[in-house]
């Protein structure tokens, strides 16, 4: 089993250093990452919507309970915002994102694998590094920090309408005291998360697609370690990069 752990992880190494490597092909293949772009950020929004909106107003509910008799209400937004920004936002988009995106990426090119079509590239002179995995990756990477901004702001706002409608706390009393507190690193710190998570998501799609075989069914086992795999790890990064970001604080 260890042998087995070892040489998986050397493999999905070369694979994510053959896909880093295509970078210098990225002026040719510009319009599939904004393909990869649209799709993992813009058809995304409305899912994120309903996640962070629902977790906004949870973490309203949750942090009167929490601090009731021990902080004042007027300080709740401080709480609210803090907890978003650095956990809550970028975790919960990385593990939505990870069924959605994932899913689909490993589905997509575990079929395209099953079905000989990435060895048709090959037999077309094109690597697949260059035209499949790296603009997927590229993408995550660079659409996850934006998709968590969105995600901190709806939940936020929400997190604020939850605590008028219920505790009657005003909008400027809840936004000036989140802004008193506010420090770039509280925002910082969970966009870097995000770009983590976006890169370990759309990279172990594209290593377990690249890896199908077996037909239908390599291709659902494929999709399956995706979505385990990417979720166990996002955890896993989430106390790596909270240990190296905050412990110096």
């Amino acid at each position: 089993m260890i042998t087995d752990i070892l040489v998986g992880i050397g493999e999905y190494s070369i694979f994510v250093g053959k896909s880093i490597a295509a970078l210098t092909a990225l002026p040719k293949r510009r319009l599939e990452f904004l393909l990869q772009f649209k799709r993992i950020g813009y058809d995304s929004l409305f899912l994120i919507f309903l996640t962070a909106a629902f977790t906004g107003l949870v973490t309203a509910l949750q942090a009167v309970y929490q601090s009731k008799g021990y902080v004042p209400l007027n300080l709740l937004s401080v709480l609210i915002g803090k907890s978003t920004m650095i956990e809550l936002a970028p975790v919960l988009t990385g593990l939505v994102l990870t069924g959605k995106i994932g899913a689909a990426i490993a589905a997509e090119i575990g079929t395209m694998k099953v079905s000989e079509q990435i060895d048709a590239l090959y037999s077309m002179n094109i690597s697949p590094h260059e035209f499949l995995y790296m603009p997927r990756i590229l993408a995550g990477v660079v659409t996850f920090p934006l998709i968590t901004i969105f995600a901190d702001a709806v939940g936020v706002v929400c997190a604020w309408y939850f605590s008028f409608l219920r505790y009657g706390l005003h909008q400027h009393t809840f936004f000036s005291n989140m802004r008193a507190y506010f420090e770039p690193f509280d925002l910082w710190s969970g966009l870097i998360k995000s770009m983590v998570f976006g890169f370990i998501i759309t990279s172990m799609a594209c290593f377990f697609g690249d890896r199908s075989y077996g037909g239908a069914e390599g291709v659902g086992r494929a999709t399956t370690q995706t979505v385990v795999y990417s979720s166990v790890f996002i955890l896993i990064m989430d106390f790596i990069v909270a240990w190296i970001l905050l412990g110096a604080q």
